[in-house]
């Protein structure tokens, strides 16, 4: 195995990751955003009141995305299994 070929594993790796969680992340994010907006203009300066809502939006988020980021990590899996035996050579 190469230093080329690890640097391809891992820079897959990086990839299957920010593509699985930037979705739910931008919406914590675009959520966390508008709540502190709100907090701004209402002037309530409460820290845990952005908790619930992005938690809301997280769990969400993953119920309804789950099935295409286990799918997505599933195909990744498989992909660097059937790597294995090019690995050994």
């Amino acid at each position: 195995m190469t230093i080329g070929e690890v640097i391809s594993i891992m820079r897959g790796a990086v990839t299957e990751i920010i593509s699985i969680i930037g979705p739910v992340l931008g919406l914590a994010l675009i959520v966390g955003l508008v709540v502190a907006i709100l907090q701004a203009v209402t002037s309530i300066q409460e820290q845990t009141l952005t908790f619930l809502p992005k938690l809301l939006v997280i769990l969400l988020a993953i119920a309804l995305l789950g099935g295409m980021m286990f799918t997505s990590l599933g195909d990744y899996t498989v992909a660097l299994f059937n790597r294995i035996p090019d690995f050994a050579k």
